[in-house]
């Protein structure tokens, strides 16, 4: 079992990171979390869970990166209901933040799940009924909270008129609620001058 993998950050997209460590590099995948996380960075600490499938014509394992436990824990409790599989549970990991799965999931917001790509009612119902207790009992409530307060401190100021007009052209292109705002979010903390035309163009590049 690898419990993380700490190295130098060879490859990084929206979606993978490639960690090199004596010598051998690990693909791994991960959420737009993860990504915002440790783009730019030369050397990082990846938490793992490993996925192996076997039993059909090739076996596969797939490792996946998370910047801190509280995603992993995450992940984890996702991938326990039914219907949810690991690139879904990446999905719902990318298009909200951890705090923000974390209040959706406690206050029953169906609503903001199905904005998911990929989550219907019921799945969408399933992962609140299946996991608001578990949350409260395991304490990740409180963790992921604490380290939200102290991630959004650390947040420059985003202007609100551009992220506003930027999310509304990504949806009149067809793209859900939800990963639009997850992503133009990341652009304008990085890039908070950033004109909204070079946001929507940076935006169609990273949302999936």
């Amino acid at each position: 079992m690898i419990e993380y993998i700490k190295g130098e950050l060879t490859e990084i997209t929206p979606t993978a990171a490639v960690v090199e460590t004596n010598g051998i590099g690990y693909l791994l995948n991960i959420s737009l979390n993860t990504y915002s996380a440790i783009q730019g960075k030369k050397e990082v600490k990846l938490y793992v869970d490993e996925a192996l499938v076997t039993g059909g014509r090739d076996d596969s394992f797939t490792l996946y990166g998370f910047y801190n436990k509280q995603e992993r824990e995450l992940y984890r409790m996702l991938i326990t209901v039914s219907g949810v599989g690991s690139n879904t549970a990446r999905m719902i990991l990318s298009a909200t933040s951890a705090t923000e799965l974390v209040n959706i999931i406690a206050s029953g917001n169906e609503k903001a799940l199905k904005g998911v790509k990929g989550i219907g009612l019921k799945t969408a119902q399933r992962i609140i009924v299946d996991l608001r207790d578990k949350m409260t009992q395991s304490g990740i409530i409180a963790d992921v909270m604490q380290d939200g307060a102290i991630a959004n401190s650390q947040q420059p100021a985003i202007n609100s008129q551009t992220k506003e007009e930027a999310v509304g052209a990504l949806t009149m292109l067809g793209f859900a609620a939800a990963p639009s705002n997850k992503v133009v979010n990341e652009i304008l903390q990085a890039h908070p001058d950033m004109p909204v035309d070079q946001v929507i163009k940076q935006a169609l590049k990273m949302i999936k």
